[in-house]
């Protein structure tokens, strides 16, 4: 927040929320500590009990997101020390290992160096800390994620070499400090835990050499708490076996499998009134969901997922707390009706804490900001 008075309203209002939630008595000489420090810095720190609280409820707060269940059970680390591009780059595949644990997905959050008046913090410009290369060819057409060709074509003018050229390679970590040009930070292979793509009936499907990251580390959005924004917070959870199978390798602009993979199933694609579109896209969710169960990485389905969630509504609404969503985001992107969050409505009710995108970072993650801002 530019503006003092705002943070100093931002600030009195998580304080006095921290406070209450955490039953620590009155806040007033918390907040009176707060105020004068931002009298006379411009800003203030979080203590280490506020920061993992605040990291905490802005999951729980999270509009767009289905699996709040397990909000309380974030790991939050602390790097608020850490502002350095190459620092960062390590901690953030620091923060991979811990969060894949050989397959057994961990929610964590690591936290680096806020912005503070003249100084901003570090920015990771990746959407996530593992997305994979989009090569655009000059008559058209990519070889591999569509949705990261701007970054992609961002690192290679950084100095990146680029990978092998599979649909599959590994981006490299853009990392920014304040006041200096982005660098390029290549994520060490056992940071880097894949899953290859296999069916439970067609044998042939390990042909098509599809596979998928395990850690959907999201590291683009910037954690605001109490007024405070800190733009390089990586965070994850686990995968819903439908954010990879219906979305990242069916969409039309990603990596749209469907019709190809209605060839290989020998499907009518001559008319979509056949539903080879339907048919194809629950075979490839069924391939992701039996790939990961036999790697033995942490996934979750979007039945469990929703059924999860109501219980999170429920345990909410009991603590006397509204929870906001997103209905568009909440709802799987198959089979909604068959699951029992498409059969109600929701407040989009926007809280702080909060995981917030802001417009900047959009851009960075299209790779159409190279000059040095932050």
């Amino acid at each position: 927040m530019h503006d003092v008075h705002d943070l100093l309203r931002a600030a009195a209002a998580f304080l006095t929320l921290h406070h209450t939630e955490e039953r620590l008595g009155d806040p007033a000489r918390r907040i009176t500590a707060a105020h004068a420090e931002i009298a006379e810095t411009g800003t203030y720190r979080h203590t280490t009990e506020e920061l993992v609280f605040g990291a905490r409820v802005a999951w729980r707060n999270a509009n767009r997101c289905i699996g709040r269940l397990y909000w309380h059970s974030l790991c939050v680390r602390d790097r608020r020390d850490v502002r350095d591009a190459k620092d960062v780059a390590e901690a953030s595949a620091d923060h991979l290992r811990e969060a894949t644990r050989d397959g057994r997905i961990r929610a964590l959050i690591m936290v680096f160096a806020p912005d503070a008046p003249g100084r901003p913090g570090p920015r990771i410009w990746n959407e996530q800390l593992i997305r994979y290369a989009g090569y655009a060819h000059p008559g058209g057409g990519v070889t591999g994620d569509p949705r990261n060709t701007g970054l992609t074509a961002l690192a290679r003018r950084l100095g990146w070499p680029g990978g092998p050229g599979s649909p599959f390679d590994v981006l490299p970590l853009i990392v920014q400090n304040a006041g200096e040009r982005p660098r390029w930070f290549a994520l060490p292979e056992d940071a880097v835990l894949e899953v290859a793509l296999t069916h439970p009936e067609y044998p042939w499907w390990r042909s098509l050499g599809l596979r998928w990251h395990a850690v959907p580390a999201l590291a683009g959005m910037c954690l605001e708490i109490g007024g405070i924004c800190y733009p390089a917070a990586p965070f994850n959870g686990w995968y819903m076996g439908t954010e990879i199978g219906a979305r990242n390798l069916a969409d039309a602009d990603r990596y749209d499998l469907l019709p190809h993979l209605a060839d290989r199933l020998g499907l009518d694609t001559r008319s979509d009134r056949s539903l080879w579109k339907d048919r194809a896209l629950v075979e490839l969710n069924r391939s992701v969901l039996h790939s990961f169960d036999r790697a033995g990485v942490t996934v979750t389905d979007h039945h469990t997922e929703s059924l999860r969630f109501l219980t999170h509504l429920d345990r909410e609404e009991h603590k006397g707390r509204r929870v906001g969503a997103d209905w568009s985001w909440i709802v799987p992107p198959i089979s909604g009706s068959a699951t029992p969050v498409f059969h109600r409505t929701y407040e989009t009710v926007e809280r702080h804490p909060a995981y917030v995108h802001h417009p900047e970072a959009l851009a960075r993650a299209r790779g159409e900001i190279d000059e040095i801002l932050v």
